[in-house]
């Protein structure tokens, strides 16, 4: 296959100080690991520290002048466009496209392709990572590269994309999801890639299509220039509810570089507070919330908007989305709680997963573990 010249560099277009570059997010995908979560909310909607999980990665794009963003949609979509809009309010433009079936991490951003005519940004929509992108293009730009990953180190390698590399940092050989004996490297696939526009051509229209299992290693076997960009900067992958919940652990204990509260209690705008509440250790509390006396938080918590917490209540280690009200002498310990809840009195929670609009009655004790479907009730 013809391969036509990279921009790199040279293209006024997209150099930084024109605020022209540009990102594509993969934001398509079910969430599934995630339920009962992502129900009724799509995983990039999901809450962290109270925002969406995509407004911490929108943030992190315009800070290296990426300003430009195509969300490269399929499931839930409404909700995104409608926080979102066009993005004037975060200094990004952005832009939807629908994917009427799930077309792969290839086939996704060959559906843009009409927006990609310079150097550009691929992100998985569902890994939250402290990245410096600016670094990231420089060391692209500086390799010649048709092909830049970010790779991380993970204790874990098995359940991911391995990728071996040189001493130069060129991509020597792709291993999906290896068996443990297989393993030559913990460095894995981050799901951040910088591309040239050209390495569009290889992926088919209207198929599904893989970088991972299709595209890169093909490039591989044709002497095509793919490097790697290894960085131990922060990386999560936040696909399960475990996963999710560790992640609040470690935003508010500052293992992400770009997290750091001068604060252990954050209280929003317009709460009704009971001065004899106590805190101990990092806490988040959204606006308009209304705690009762005796409560007492020890975190890492997060409270979302427009939440009550009712009388002698101790929440540890969790989080709530919005609007969730929870009665009184309950203990919700290592939980999650999406929108809408209602936790009756003298409740227990340890471990518990609930999606939106759940109904817990009163003196309920739910086995640790449990997973709570969205509308459902659970009694006594």
């Amino acid at each position: 296959m013809e391969e036509s010249a990279c921009c790199q560099e040279n293209c006024a277009e997209c150099k930084p100080e024109n605020n022209m570059l540009k990102a594509v997010i993969l934001v398509g995908g079910q969430g599934t690991r995630l339920r009962p979560l992502t129900y009724n909310t799509p995983k990039p909607m999901v809450p962290v520290l109270n925002l969406p999980f995509l407004e911490h990665v929108i943030r992190n794009l315009k800070e290296h002048n990426i300003t430009e963003i195509v969300m490269a949609q399929h499931y839930l979509a409404a909700s995104m466009r409608a926080y979102f809009g066009d993005g004037s309010k975060f200094g990004v433009k952005l832009y939807y496209v629908m994917e009427e079936s799930p077309m792969g991490t290839a086939g996704a951003v060959k559906n843009v392709e009409d927006f990609l005519n310079c150097t550009f940004f691929v992100l998985n929509g569902d890994v939250f990572q402290n990245r410096d992108f600016t670094a990231m293009l420089k060391f692209h730009r500086k390799h010649k590269a048709k092909v830049t990953l970010i790779l991380t180190p993970v204790e874990d390698p098995t359940i991911y994309g391995v990728v071996e590399t040189d001493k130069r940092n060129k991509v020597t050989r792709f291993t999906e999801k290896p068996k443990a004996e297989d393993v030559t490297t913990n460095m894995i696939n981050a799901g951040t890639y910088v591309l040239e526009p050209d390495v569009l051509q290889r992926i088919p229209p209207d198929t599904q299509f893989s970088f991972e299992r299709q595209v890169f290693p093909q490039m591989l076997t044709d002497g095509l220039p793919v490097y790697a960009y290894p960085t131990e900067n922060y990386w999560m992958d936040t696909g399960t509810p475990e996963k999710y919940l560790q992640l609040h652990r470690d935003l508010l204990s500052g293992k992400h570089e770009g997290y750091i509260f001068e604060t252990d209690v954050m209280i929003g705008k317009r709460c009704k507070i009971h001065p004899s509440v106590k805190y101990k250790g990092k806490v988040i509390i959204g606006d308009n919330c209304k705690i009762e006396n005796g409560v007492k938080f020890t975190g890492p918590v997060v409270i979302g908007a427009k939440c009550s917490i009712g009388q002698d209540v101790k929440i540890t280690d969790s989080v709530l989305w919005h609007n969730t009200a929870v009665g009184q002498r309950t203990v919700i310990k290592s939980s999650i709680l999406a929108d809408n809840c209602k936790i009756g009195d003298d409740c227990q929670l340890n471990d518990a997963v609930l999606g939106d609009h759940v109904t817990i009655n009163d003196r309920a004790k739910l086995k640790k573990g449990t997973r709570v479907m969205p509308g459902e009730t659970v009694k006594e």
